[in-house]
């Protein structure tokens, strides 16, 4: 299928038709710089006669997979954001995502499919300092919102997808003139299908959009039907709480789940208890124990400091017993911390 181009849609400002986007594509390719020929190859794809577009996952959980979405589901995903959020045609939105992932491909999607006027600037941790002008949606990585917090009023609406938001970074938007808001979805279902809001009103549950279903698995890990969105119903990894039939609290991964002295710990809940305590980046991770079976371990990007303040409210079992501080965290293409590769240097480093 040939996806449409929605009649009012503007590219940098640009009243572009099929042929016209064509054009951009195959210049970005020719000419651009890298992250330009990333969205001159996605909008090609895009407008091929093939029914499915070829994405890749961020990699924040695993290796990074191939994976071929229908853009029907696509299509289905970009009205749904635009309801949800009340973003119609002819309003101004900002991509400044990577296009090399679903959530830079999703804001063009939208963007074509609902008539925005979309303007692109390169990825970067600080994407809003150089725009001159009030956006009325835009969506960010938990990285960039932190870096953007002086930048911020130059949008109304903020989706935060790709990681948890620490509490820390929460506090930090009081005051601020915009909403933002927390997002939870996969590659596989095309962007985001649950939604809760960070600012100015705080929801600690996520609530489903439109016609997507949960339930969860004896494991008690979440389970997504979304025919909307995703060819079959998908069994995530995250371990949640059904707060009722629409809305869920994530508890942690399944994978993550740290077993120590037979008590199990799920670090995202232990890290959002420190994030009020530790605003630079961290993350709690588990090495072997002969005692405990494993032991929870902390690794913090900055310099050493005393931290036992900061553990006073956690249970016996969630306070680490080793911590380590690193002067930077390798980061994944999609800005989240590479846990695995930070781990992997540490413990060599450490040997």
């Amino acid at each position: 299928m040939i996806p449409k181009i929605h009649p009012t849609f503007k590219l940098n400002s640009h009243s572009l038709d099929h042929e016209g986007v064509m054009t951009v594509a195959y210049s970005y390719v020719k000419e651009g710089e890298e992250w330009e020929k990333q969205v001159g190859e996605f909008l090609l794809s895009w407008l091929d006669n093939f029914d499915v577009v070829t994405v890749k996952t961020s990699g924040s959980t695993g290796v990074p997979k191939e994976y071929k979405l229908d853009k029907q589901h696509m299509l289905n995903s970009a009205v749904m954001t635009g309801n949800r959020f009340d973003i119609g045609a002819e309003r101004d939105v900002l991509c400044c995502l990577s296009l090399s992932y679903i959530a830079g491909k999703m804001m063009l999607v939208r963007a074509m499919t609902l008539g925005w006027h979309i303007d692109l600037v390169k990825p970067s941790t600080t994407p809003l300092k150089k725009v001159e002008k009030r956006y009325d949606f835009t969506a960010m990585s938990p990285l960039q919102l932190s870096k953007s917090l002086d930048h911020i009023h130059k949008v109304r609406k903020v989706i935060i997808g790709g990681g948890a938001v620490s509490q820390g970074l929460i506090d930090q938007l009081n005051g601020k003139h915009t909403q933002v808001f927390h997002t939870y979805g996969m590659t596989e279902t095309a962007s985001h299908i649950a939604v809760r809001q960070l600012y100015p009103t705080y929801e600690e549950n996520y609530s489903v959009v439109e016609n997507v279903t949960i339930d969860k698995d004896k494991e008690g890990k979440l389970v997504v039907h979304a025919p909307d969105f995703a060819r079959t119903s998908l069994i995530t990894n995250d371990l949640v709480d059904l707060v009722n039939k629409n809305e869920f609290k994530i508890l942690g991964r399944v994978d993550d789940v740290i077993n120590t002295g037979s008590v199990k710990v799920h670090p995202s809940q232990v890290e959002q208890k420190l994030s009020i305590h530790i605003l630079e980046p961290f993350f709690l991770s588990a090495r072997e124990d002969e005692e405990l079976g494993q032991k929870v371990i902390l690794v913090i990007q900055g310099e050493q400091r005393d931290l036992k303040s900061a553990f006073k409210k956690l249970d016996k079992f969630e306070v680490p017993k080793e911590i380590y501080f690193l002067k930077e965290f390798a980061l994944t293409h999609t800005g989240k911390i590479d846990k695995r590769v930070v781990l992997e240097k540490l413990f060599s480093d450490n040997r």
